[in-house]
């Protein structure tokens, strides 16, 4: 009967992982909005734009190597969903002298969205090897 109680416990517990990573309704739309960004930018690597793994807590234009504009690196951004937000919003209203042409992501929802897409992204085997 002990068992038993402690094969269900390990199921339970395998469950609860599953669903804990199972990516939110928002991040499923968010990865569909990222899909705009995937011109210029990756999850793991760098491209016309920076990569976006280890984007939480990052100040912005910190990524070694790549080739900032002087508005960026002296912008004194820490990433996070906040000024994420912000930025998503309008780039280059929120940091005149960005070099991201991009003119931003209007609707609040997609870019809760995507900001949901970007951290659990942070998660993922692609960027755990950075």
């Amino acid at each position: 009967m002990k068992a038993i109680r402690v094969i269900f416990a390990v199921l339970a517990l395998a469950a609860g992982t599953a669903q804990s990573r199972a990516p939110s309704a928002d991040a499923k739309l968010g990865e569909a909005v990222y899909s705009r960004c995937l011109a210029c930018h990756a999850l793991a690597y760098d491209r016309t734009g920076p990569r976006h793994c280890g984007l939480f807590g990052r100040r912005a234009g910190s990524v070694p190597g790549f080739a900032y504009s002087d508005a960026m690196k002296r912008s004194d951004i820490v990433w996070n969903a906040r000024t994420l937000d912000r930025f998503l919003a309008n780039p280059t209203k929120a940091i005149p002298g960005t070099s991201m042409g991009y003119a931003g992501v209007p609707v609040r929802a997609e870019r809760a969205a995507l900001i949901a897409y970007l951290k659990q992204a942070n998660g993922t085997p692609e960027c755990a090897k950075q």
